[in-house]
Protein backbone atom coordinates (compact mmCIF):
# COMPACT_ATOMS: atom_id res chain seq x y z
CA UNK A 1 0.00 0.00 0.00
CA UNK A 2 2.80 2.41 0.93
CA UNK A 3 4.71 1.57 -2.25
CA UNK A 4 1.54 2.14 -4.26
CA UNK A 5 1.11 5.62 -2.76
CA UNK A 6 4.76 6.44 -3.46
CA UNK A 7 4.41 5.26 -7.06
CA UNK A 8 1.25 7.32 -7.55
CA UNK A 9 2.93 10.37 -6.00
CA UNK A 10 5.91 10.12 -8.34
CA UNK A 11 4.31 8.97 -11.58
CA UNK A 12 0.54 9.55 -11.52
CA UNK A 13 0.88 12.48 -13.96
CA UNK A 14 2.08 10.03 -16.63
CA UNK A 15 -1.27 8.24 -16.60
CA UNK A 16 -2.63 11.14 -18.65
CA UNK A 17 0.18 11.11 -21.23
CA UNK A 18 0.30 9.22 -24.49
CA UNK A 19 2.47 6.10 -24.35
CA UNK A 20 4.56 7.41 -27.25
CA UNK A 21 5.34 10.64 -25.36
CA UNK A 22 6.45 8.75 -22.26
CA UNK A 23 8.64 6.49 -24.39
CA UNK A 24 10.15 9.49 -26.18
CA UNK A 25 10.90 11.20 -22.85
CA UNK A 26 12.72 8.10 -21.60
CA UNK A 27 14.71 7.84 -24.86
CA UNK A 28 15.62 11.54 -24.68
CA UNK A 29 16.73 11.11 -21.07
CA UNK A 30 18.93 8.13 -21.96
CA UNK A 31 20.66 10.08 -24.73
CA UNK A 32 20.87 13.08 -22.39
CA UNK A 33 22.73 10.97 -19.85
CA UNK A 34 25.03 9.66 -22.56
CA UNK A 35 25.76 13.21 -23.69
CA UNK A 36 26.67 14.41 -20.19
CA UNK A 37 28.73 11.27 -19.58
CA UNK A 38 30.68 11.77 -22.81
CA UNK A 39 31.19 15.41 -21.84
CA UNK A 40 32.67 14.28 -18.53
CA UNK A 41 34.96 11.93 -20.47
CA UNK A 42 35.87 14.84 -22.80
CA UNK A 43 34.68 12.78 -25.79
CA UNK A 44 33.27 14.22 -29.01
CA UNK A 45 30.25 11.91 -28.71
CA UNK A 46 28.81 14.48 -26.31
CA UNK A 47 27.40 16.31 -29.32
CA UNK A 48 25.68 13.67 -31.51
CA UNK A 49 24.04 12.09 -28.45
CA UNK A 50 23.08 15.54 -27.19
CA UNK A 51 21.54 16.46 -30.53
CA UNK A 52 19.28 13.39 -30.46
CA UNK A 53 18.16 14.19 -26.92
CA UNK A 54 17.47 17.86 -27.63
CA UNK A 55 15.50 17.21 -30.82
CA UNK A 56 13.16 14.86 -28.93
CA UNK A 57 12.80 17.27 -26.00
CA UNK A 58 12.05 20.22 -28.30
CA UNK A 59 9.14 18.25 -29.74
CA UNK A 60 7.82 17.12 -26.35
CA UNK A 61 8.23 20.44 -24.55
CA UNK A 62 6.59 22.35 -27.39
CA UNK A 63 3.70 19.87 -27.25
CA UNK A 64 3.45 20.30 -23.46
CA UNK A 65 3.55 24.10 -23.70
CA UNK A 66 6.79 24.51 -21.73
CA UNK A 67 8.25 27.33 -23.81
CA UNK A 68 11.24 28.14 -21.60
CA UNK A 69 12.38 24.53 -21.48
CA UNK A 70 11.76 24.14 -25.20
CA UNK A 71 13.95 27.17 -25.96
CA UNK A 72 16.72 25.77 -23.77
CA UNK A 73 16.77 22.55 -25.79
CA UNK A 74 16.54 24.37 -29.14
CA UNK A 75 19.56 26.42 -28.04
CA UNK A 76 21.35 23.21 -26.96
CA UNK A 77 20.85 21.87 -30.46
CA UNK A 78 22.44 24.94 -32.03
CA UNK A 79 25.31 24.96 -29.52
CA UNK A 80 25.86 21.23 -30.05
CA UNK A 81 26.47 21.83 -33.75
CA UNK A 82 28.76 24.77 -32.89
CA UNK A 83 30.56 22.77 -30.17
CA UNK A 84 31.04 19.82 -32.50
CA UNK A 85 32.92 22.18 -34.83
CA UNK A 86 34.98 23.80 -32.04
CA UNK A 87 35.99 20.51 -30.43
CA UNK A 88 37.20 19.06 -33.74
CA UNK A 89 38.90 22.23 -34.96
CA UNK A 90 42.66 21.89 -34.97
CA UNK A 91 44.61 24.68 -33.26
CA UNK A 92 47.77 23.45 -34.99
CA UNK A 93 48.73 20.59 -37.30
CA UNK A 94 48.19 17.97 -34.59
CA UNK A 95 46.07 19.20 -31.66
CA UNK A 96 42.39 20.11 -31.47
CA UNK A 97 40.86 22.75 -29.17
CA UNK A 98 41.98 21.87 -25.61
CA UNK A 99 40.26 22.30 -22.25
CA UNK A 100 41.02 25.78 -20.91
CA UNK A 101 39.87 28.40 -18.44
CA UNK A 102 37.52 31.22 -19.37
CA UNK A 103 39.26 34.42 -20.44
CA UNK A 104 38.20 37.89 -19.31
CA UNK A 105 36.59 38.50 -22.70
CA UNK A 106 34.64 35.24 -22.45
CA UNK A 107 33.48 36.14 -18.94
CA UNK A 108 32.09 39.41 -20.29
CA UNK A 109 30.41 37.56 -23.15
CA UNK A 110 28.92 35.13 -20.62
CA UNK A 111 27.38 38.03 -18.70
CA UNK A 112 25.91 39.43 -21.91
CA UNK A 113 24.51 36.02 -22.88
CA UNK A 114 22.92 35.66 -19.44
CA UNK A 115 21.30 39.10 -19.48
CA UNK A 116 20.10 38.82 -23.08
CA UNK A 117 18.64 35.41 -22.28
CA UNK A 118 16.68 36.83 -19.34
CA UNK A 119 15.30 39.56 -21.57
CA UNK A 120 14.49 37.16 -24.40
CA UNK A 121 12.72 34.58 -22.22
CA UNK A 122 10.77 37.30 -20.39
CA UNK A 123 9.60 38.72 -23.73
CA UNK A 124 8.53 35.31 -25.01
CA UNK A 125 6.69 34.46 -21.79
CA UNK A 126 4.85 37.79 -21.80
CA UNK A 127 3.97 37.43 -25.48
CA UNK A 128 2.40 33.99 -24.89
CA UNK A 129 0.86 35.01 -21.56
CA UNK A 130 3.02 32.50 -19.66
CA UNK A 131 4.33 35.00 -17.08
CA UNK A 132 1.70 33.90 -14.58
CA UNK A 133 3.52 32.33 -11.61
CA UNK A 134 6.79 32.11 -9.70
CA UNK A 135 7.77 29.17 -11.94
CA UNK A 136 8.29 31.62 -14.82
CA UNK A 137 10.90 33.51 -12.77
CA UNK A 138 12.80 30.30 -11.99
CA UNK A 139 12.51 29.13 -15.61
CA UNK A 140 13.96 32.40 -16.84
CA UNK A 141 16.85 32.28 -14.37
CA UNK A 142 17.76 28.65 -15.10
CA UNK A 143 17.51 29.28 -18.85
CA UNK A 144 20.10 32.04 -18.48
CA UNK A 145 22.37 29.74 -16.47
CA UNK A 146 22.07 26.88 -18.95
CA UNK A 147 22.61 29.15 -21.97
CA UNK A 148 25.92 30.32 -20.51
CA UNK A 149 26.89 26.80 -19.45
CA UNK A 150 26.23 25.36 -22.90
CA UNK A 151 28.18 28.14 -24.61
CA UNK A 152 31.17 27.57 -22.33
CA UNK A 153 31.00 23.81 -22.88
CA UNK A 154 30.96 24.35 -26.65
CA UNK A 155 34.09 26.47 -26.15
CA UNK A 156 35.59 23.66 -24.01
CA UNK A 157 35.90 25.89 -20.92
CA UNK A 158 36.14 24.17 -17.55
CA UNK A 159 33.82 26.70 -15.89
CA UNK A 160 30.90 25.29 -17.88
CA UNK A 161 30.50 22.61 -15.21
CA UNK A 162 29.86 25.18 -12.47
CA UNK A 163 26.89 26.54 -14.41
CA UNK A 164 25.58 23.03 -15.08
CA UNK A 165 25.81 22.13 -11.40
CA UNK A 166 23.85 25.22 -10.30
CA UNK A 167 21.23 24.84 -13.03
CA UNK A 168 20.83 21.09 -12.48
CA UNK A 169 20.34 21.48 -8.71
CA UNK A 170 17.58 24.03 -9.31
CA UNK A 171 15.97 21.87 -12.01
CA UNK A 172 15.56 18.75 -9.86
CA UNK A 173 12.70 20.11 -7.67
CA UNK A 174 11.47 22.39 -10.47
CA UNK A 175 10.71 19.57 -12.92
CA UNK A 176 9.24 17.46 -10.13
CA UNK A 177 6.91 20.34 -9.31
CA UNK A 178 5.96 20.59 -13.00
CA UNK A 179 5.03 16.91 -12.97
CA UNK A 180 7.92 15.47 -15.00
CA UNK A 181 9.39 12.95 -12.57
CA UNK A 182 11.62 11.16 -15.09
CA UNK A 183 13.18 14.45 -16.16
CA UNK A 184 13.60 15.47 -12.51
CA UNK A 185 15.54 12.25 -11.88
CA UNK A 186 17.54 13.01 -15.01
CA UNK A 187 18.69 16.34 -13.59
CA UNK A 188 19.59 14.66 -10.30
CA UNK A 189 21.84 12.33 -12.27
CA UNK A 190 23.17 15.29 -14.26
CA UNK A 191 24.15 17.04 -11.01
CA UNK A 192 26.22 14.08 -9.87
CA UNK A 193 27.89 13.64 -13.26
CA UNK A 194 28.56 17.39 -13.52
CA UNK A 195 30.43 17.37 -10.19
CA UNK A 196 32.63 14.50 -11.35
CA UNK A 197 32.92 16.14 -14.77
CA UNK A 198 34.34 19.29 -13.21
CA UNK A 199 36.85 17.27 -11.18
CA UNK A 200 37.88 15.23 -14.25
CA UNK A 201 38.33 18.31 -16.44
CA UNK A 202 40.26 20.08 -13.67
CA UNK A 203 42.60 17.10 -13.37
CA UNK A 204 43.09 17.04 -17.14
CA UNK A 205 43.66 20.80 -17.28
CA UNK A 206 46.25 20.70 -14.46
CA UNK A 207 48.00 17.79 -16.16
CA UNK A 208 48.18 19.67 -19.46
CA UNK A 209 49.50 22.80 -17.75
CA UNK A 210 52.22 20.79 -16.00
CA UNK A 211 53.18 19.20 -19.32
CA UNK A 212 53.45 22.62 -20.97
Amino acid sequence: MIMSHIFDFLFKQYFEYETLDVALEVIAIIFGFLSVWYSKQNKIWVFPTGIISTVIFVYLLLKWGLLGDMMINAYYFIMSVYGWYIWTRKVDQVNVTPISRTSSKEKNISIVIFLLTLLFVFTVYKSFDKWTSWVAYIDTFTTGIFFVGMWLMARRKIENWLFWIIGDIISVPLYFYKGYTFTSFQYLGFTIIAIFGYLAWKKSLNKNQQTV
